[in-house]
């Protein structure tokens, strides 16, 4: 009976050992990913990194993790001299493979990403006094309110489309301008010259490409996806 309790004593002891170093090493390893992530893709600072599954130790022999997970925080996407702020890109990995020498990832099985864009952001990237708020669902595009600056006439809103374009851009169109826009000369592409951008994302980790972008209340919500993607880092 006593071998049998210094023989559970030496096994909890051992185990916790074990959790222990464990927890060490994926510590470590969240760490290093987050650094060689930082400095792939250019970021100001480090990801937060987590790597998914137990234990760690484990996965690591077999070259394998279940999952990383990966916070970038904000991000900026360019055009036409306009800068737009990505408020938050995340991105989650599957089925991950280690490189033979087990210092880098290399790529996933598959892989799903979440961007969200506020409409301060937007308005801010439109730049030349427009504005941008929520405009709603219609026929199954998501839509945004914009208020362009156009000194001629005292008040114009127009209705603008969000849509992705080649997997890694997000477009604005205006919809149609009123006939009073119209009916103005050199109205329209004054207005349009304010309210159509591509901002292209060229930031995405793990080359995934963007999928859908749907319009809330809070702002832009923006999903990606990919397989067999390679890892940044």
């Amino acid at each position: 009976m006593r071998a049998l309790r210094v023989l559970v004593i030496l096994v909890v002891i051992f185990g916790g050992l074990f959790v222990a170093a464990d927890r060490v090493a994926v510590n470590l390893a969240e760490d290093m990913a987050a650094d060689k992530i930082r400095s792939s893709q250019g970021l100001d600072k480090a990801p937060v990194v987590s790597i998914k599954g137990f234990p760690f130790l484990t996965q690591v022999a077999g070259r394998s993790l279940q999952e990383v997970d990966a916070d970038l925080g904000g991000i900026e996407a360019r055009a036409q001299g306009h800068a737009l702020r990505i408020d938050e890109l995340s991105a989650q990995f599957h089925d991950v493979a280690l490189s033979s020498d087990y210092t880098s990832i290399e790529s996933a099985a598959s892989a799903t990403g979440n961007a969200r864009i506020n409409y301060a952001d937007l308005t801010r990237a439109a730049g030349g006094g427009v504005k941008i708020g929520y405009g709603g669902q219609k026929d199954g595009r998501s839509q945004v309110k914009i208020s362009p600056n156009v000194p001629v006439l005292s008040s114009l809103d127009v209705t603008g489309s969000i849509t992705i374009v080649g997997g890694d851009t997000v477009r604005l169109r205006a919809d149609g301008l009123p006939a009073m826009c119209r009916a103005v000369p050199g109205c329209e592409a004054k207005v349009r010259a304010q309210t159509d951008h591509d901002w292209k994302l060229d930031q995405l980790p793990g080359n995934l490409k963007l999928e859908q972008v749907v319009t809330t209340s809070e702002g832009l919500s923006i999903s990606a996806a990919g397989k067999d993607v390679k890892l940044p880092g």
